[in-house]
């Protein structure tokens, strides 16, 4: 059977992260659906935040201020102490990056570059041109093959195995081979990303099903705030590919069909620069009353920047609108409008990334340490990753060192390993039922329709009636491959019964918070009530069902008040 000390499930930022602060006398290994290059992180565009004062309107900046935006930024969901450990992190974070190699862009001076954006008080948004996500994953990976560390390329966990309240390892499914294996460890490390392909719109790649949070879920472990779901407010229309929050960094314009500059209705202080919460909601409201382009986009138009800045700053704006849009934004508008890009909530983890359940750690989009709130900063996500990736290895490594192997842990992983293989066996002996595809497909029309940017009693309702449907339906599918190499519909097989989970999570969390806060908008209760919802959803799976609990959200020294920019 195949065992190691430390299990990181995830080779993104943040896993590897934990890989390389993990102890190098322990036996590390990453396990990733995907080669760690081909991982989500490498699609983050516009930067990482610090308040290194590089910038000449930044020279105020100080970690201070950084946690103060970062809470007002969450309307006042983040839990103080975990944003003020994210933000006094964060110029180390950036100086030990470009040590290790991370190719940032320079100011005069060879200084880091930084850059403004949304809901920040001064640009400290660190950048390298905008491929940042790209430039520090493979600096990260060099450093880990550096470290030897042990990957297991193109492999996807199916199961979480905790047993007497105590983690033991994972079931594991070889895309090369086809084969169902356990892997044994004595501490696991989730770093598995978001659940943006639960919605039709979204920024997220294809492999972003989120059965990393549906596997801890079913666990036992708690999901937290899962009703808050950002949307990104300039995804390219027809494609919903990311176009960076940098553009607007840069100065570029949100123009509607009139050509009118409307944010100055919404934000006229932040204008363009506003967090993401709000400038999606300006623009969908927008194209719902008229305003937009065909009834469903927006322009983003950044032709008065310039070719030269546009080529230096942008050019990988420039290349994804003329590879997919077929036209150079030097010379035209970039037809925008909101996709689902984040999730502020996830697995239930403290500022150490501990998990209630000993041996289990989280990090990264997958977790929810709550610094994010109702409403994550641009630019705090890579923070995000690779500050609470560093804690957790080392947290990680710190539990490895104090425990001891558990004595039976083999043979009950080996047995969760043949239940798996059994019920894959059993499947594909079916030869009629649902398509699986199909049954996705559905699910992510109803909660882009109804889970979306604007949410109400009804709506909500019918769509947690929509997920009851699709599980029953979901239990009369089938795989039609008899070969499990490379087998993508066993892949959406194994994450479908995970996505019904976060879906119905997501949906009961926002059916049951009666207010509006952050990226949260009900339509029919359209105001923050500090009074009655100042608190974190959890979330835990019991029998099958969810049962909700509420924990207060800490507040430190920056007490509620009304966003205002």
């Amino acid at each position: 059977m195949l065992s190691h000390d430390i299990l990181i499930v995830g080779g993104g930022l943040a896993g590897l992260a934990a890989a390389l602060e993990s102890d190098p006398n322990l036996k590390v290994a990453v396990i990733s659906k995907v080669h760690p290059l081909r991982s989500h992180s490498v699609a983050a565009q516009g930067g990482i935040n610090a308040p290194l004062g590089n910038h000449p309107d930044g020279a105020d900046d100080s970690w201070e201020k950084h946690t103060f935006d970062t809470i007002k930024g969450s309307d006042y969901l983040a839990d103080q102490s975990a944003a003020e450990l994210m933000c006094r992190s964060a110029a180390s974070a950036i100086y030990e990056l470009e040590h290790m190699g991370v190719p940032f862009s320079r100011f005069p001076g060879r200084v880091i570059a930084q850059r403004p954006f949304g809901g920040a008080g001064f640009p400290r948004t660190c950048y390298a041109a905008d491929r940042t996500g790209q430039v520090i994953l493979h600096t990260q990976f060099e450093q880990s093959l550096k470290k030897n560390v042990k990957f297991y390329d193109e492999w996807l966990v199916t199961d979480l195995l905790i047993h007497n309240d105590r983690c033991l390892g994972v079931v594991a499914y070889d895309l090369k081979s086809g084969e169902i294996l356990p892997l044994k460890a004595r501490a696991v490390i989730f770093a598995t990303g978001g659940y943006g392909r639960v919605f039709l719109r979204s920024t997220n790649a294809f492999i972003n099903l989120g059965s990393g949070l549906g596997m801890a879920y079913r666990a036992g472990v708690p999901l937290k705030d899962m009703e808050f779901v950002q949307f990104h407010p300039t995804s390219m229309f027809g494609k919903n590919i990311l176009i960076t929050e940098g553009a607007r960094g840069e100065g570029g314009y949100l123009l509607n069909n009139q050509g009118k500059r409307f944010m100055e209705d919404y934000a006229p202080s932040a204008m363009e620069l506003a967090p993401r919460d709000i400038v999606a909601r300006a623009i969908q409201t927008e194209i719902d009353n008229g305003r937009g382009f065909e009834d469903q986009y927006v322009h983003l138009d950044l032709r008065h920047l310039g070719k030269e800045k546009i080529d230096k700053r942008l050019p990988s704006i420039r290349d994804i609108c003329i590879n997919f849009g077929g036209f150079s934004p030097i010379e035209a508008p970039i037809p925008i409008q909101p996709a689902q890009h984040y999730s502020m909530g996830g697995i239930d983890v403290d500022e150490t990334c501990a998990s209630p359940v000993p041996g289990f750690f989280a990090a990264g989009e997958c977790a929810c340490i709550s610094v994010h709130g109702a409403n994550r900063l641009g630019g705090n996500s890579l923070l995000d990753a690779v500050v609470f990736g560093s804690i957790v290895g080392k947290t990680a490594s710190e539990y490895v060192k104090g425990s001891q192997e558990f004595p039976d842990s083999e043979s009950y992983i080996l047995q969760k390993s043949l239940n798996r293989k059994q019920e894959l066996e059993d499947k594909a002996k079916q030869d009629s039922g649902e398509n699986v595809f199909q049954l996705l497909n559905r699910l992510k029309a109803f909660m882009s329709d109804k889970v979306g940017i604007f949410r109400n009693q009804k709506d909500l309702s019918e769509a947690l009636e929509q997920i009851a449907q699709l599980r029953q339906d979901f239990k009369k599918s089938y795989i039609r491959s008899s070969c499990l190499r490379y087998c993508q519909e066993f892949v959406t097989f194994s994450e479908f019964d995970s996505m019904l989970d976060i879906a119905e999570v997501i949906t009961l969390g926002a059916l049951n918070r009666t207010e509006t806060r952050g990226s949260h908008f009900r339509t029919d209760f359209d105001k923050r009530n500090d009074a009655e919802w100042l608190k974190h959803t959890l979330m835990t799976q019991k029998e099958a069902k969810p049962e909700i609990n509420y924990r207060e959200v800490e507040i430190g020294k920056y007490q509620p008040v009304e966003r205002k920019y």
